[in-house]
């Protein structure tokens, strides 16, 4: 698109004034209009916010606002409140022993165990003594510590520099570790990766390592998902290898399988499934297609941890006025609706909640950090709602052969709420499950819930 064309029936200058008069008021740069010499236009609302003024489509006053915004968030930030005492501050202040250990717990906290067959780790270093490390990311540069969006840290730790600390290195060693995966030159904003696997290369390397060995190795024993751990990312793998640290992280995401990336093209916008086009749908809350890799949510740790509920289900009456019911879309099959099928969260004072305690019961020998989450599952009978939906999380150390209780308490209208085809955040009337699940052990209870008209 050029400066000349339109999008969605906007041209640049009628887009700059709709984004700002919409609420956007920070322009973070590069947008998808083109120059003429076909580059994207950086600074966009700088470049056509002048031509919107000075053709009487943006006022003075829609700058003004968007202004005030910013600087509002900067007072609050304490931005002008006294600038000394952040000027004043070297990278001693920064670089101190205290914040390069809370980043070193940052990453373990975040990573997660995702295959851990036999108990292969974690590895006893004195019983290992030495180990074969191969791979590109042995010596991470900050393009494979780092993701995006980041300040450069105090230093990098390589996974090579953590994993010392506790073993040697051999090229004869029988304990083969690969350090490998995604970097920012494969994907990145504005860089789509183009599969979901491992960089061919990375492929052919570990097949080679395994066919050059003298004894039958264990190719992919175990598999620790770092994502980009920062500057203290190499200590922290190795604390984990090594068991110096349980791992206890959950994915972030939906791990699919490559194939998935042929089910549905890259332009779909869709979170839902589209089953006359037979695209399934996205993310863990949609995605109806064949088994994923990992799940959202997955994450493996070195002990079990098994829940228990207090409660065997609990029902919640909330009285709505009739002008704050809404339709609801059912299933096919479905043959009557309640009077008043769902309430419009935005039109109640939402007090409702649902309490409950989850016990958590670690049943192995070792000590562990473990995140609890909460999901929710709309009526089966209501259609196009998520499959199920994360509502609260509480991480919780659990100790070796000890259980601890968490309590939760769910507003309703906020944890039940589903967003309906016509747009409408609504509580829908029926049973809906409230679910803590991990890779051992699942608990859950019914809530029914009764709109009194």
């Amino acid at each position: 698109m050029t400066d000349n064309a339109t999008w969605l029936g906007y041209t640049a200058v009628e887009a700059s004034v709709a984004s700002l008069k919409a609420g956007l008021d920070l322009d973070c740069g590069e947008s998808w209009i083109k120059d003429a010499n076909g580059k994207p236009v950086m600074d966009f609302l700088t470049t056509y916010g002048m031509d919107a003024v000075n053709a009487g489509k943006m006022r003075e006053s829609d700058i003004d606002k968007a202004l005030t915004n910013q600087y509002m968030t900067l007072m609050r930030l304490g931005y002008f409140d006294d600038i000394a005492q952040y000027s004043s501050l070297s990278k001693k202040d920064i670089c101190s022993d205290d914040h390069r250990s809370l980043a070193a717990d940052g990453a373990r906290q975040g990573m997660v165990l995702l295959k851990n067959e036999h108990n292969l780790l974690p590895l006893d270093a004195k019983k290992v003594g030495r180990v074969n490390v191969h791979g590109p990311h042995i010596q991470a540069p900050e393009k494979v510590m780092d993701g995006d969006y980041t300040g450069p840290p105090c230093r990098y730790v390589t996974p090579r520099q953590g994993v010392s600390k506790y073993v040697k290195f051999s090229h004869h060693a029988n304990t083969t570790i690969y350090f490998g995966g995604i970097n920012l030159h494969i994907e990145r904003e504005g860089n789509d990766r183009e599969d979901l696997l491992l960089p061919m290369n990375q492929t052919k390397e570990i097949i080679r390592v395994a066919e050059a060995s003298p004894n039958p190795i264990i190719l992919i024993g175990a598999i620790l998902w770092a994502g980009y751990p920062g500057g203290e990312g190499g200590n922290a793998i190795a604390d984990v290898i090594f068991g110096e640290y349980n791992p206890g992280g959950r994915l972030p995401l939906t791990w699919f399988k490559n194939k998935y990336i042929s089910q549905l093209p890259m332009t779909s916008m869709e979170l839902r499934p589209v089953p006359k086009l037979g695209y399934p749908g996205r993310t863990y809350k949609f995605y109806d297609g064949p088994e994923v890799l990992y799940p959202f949510g997955y994450g493996l740790s070195y002990t079990k941890f098994v829940y228990k509920m207090d409660t065997s289900g609990t029902a919640v009456t909330i009285p709505v006025a009739g002008r704050h019911c809404k339709k609801l879309s059912y299933k096919p099959g479905v043959s009557s609706a309640p009077a008043c099928p769902a309430i419009n969260v935005d039109g109640h004072a939402c007090a409702e909640t649902v309490s409950f305690n989850v016990s958590v019961i670690n049943s192995g020998g070792k000590g562990g950090s473990h995140p609890v989450i909460v999901l929710t599952k709309p009526p089966a009978e209501v259609d196009d709602a998520p499959i199920k939906q994360v509502v609260a999380f509480r991480r919780v150390f659990v100790h070796a052969w000890s259980s601890v209780d968490v309590s939760f308490t769910l507003n309703v209208c906020k944890a039940f709420g589903v967003v309906e085809k016509t747009a409408y955040t609504v509580v829908p009337s029926g049973v809906s499950t409230v679910l803590v699940e991990n890779g051992d052990s699942s608990a859950s209870f019914p809530v029914k819930i009764n709109l009194s008209v």
